[in-house]
């Protein structure tokens, strides 16, 4: 089940890779906010593509904690 084209899927990631991503993405919503403030951001969804991911990531690490 494809949920987008460019659908990444987290089942077969480490927990430490899924870690680094998780906080690569949380810096990268940090670095926009900040950018954002300044002037017009170029794509406007970007905020909400990042907050997807980082839920995603840790829905992962919720479903494997639960097992």
């Amino acid at each position: 089940m494809l949920m987008t084209k460019n659908a990444t899927t987290y089942t077969d990631k480490t927990n430490a890779e899924l870690a680094k991503l998780l906080s690569d993405k949380r810096e990268e919503l940090r670095v926009l906010r900040f950018v954002a403030a300044g002037s017009r951001p170029k794509d406007t969804n970007e905020p909400k593509k990042l907050r997807k991911e980082i839920a995603r990531i840790m829905t992962e690490f919720s479903a494997r904690a639960a097992k």
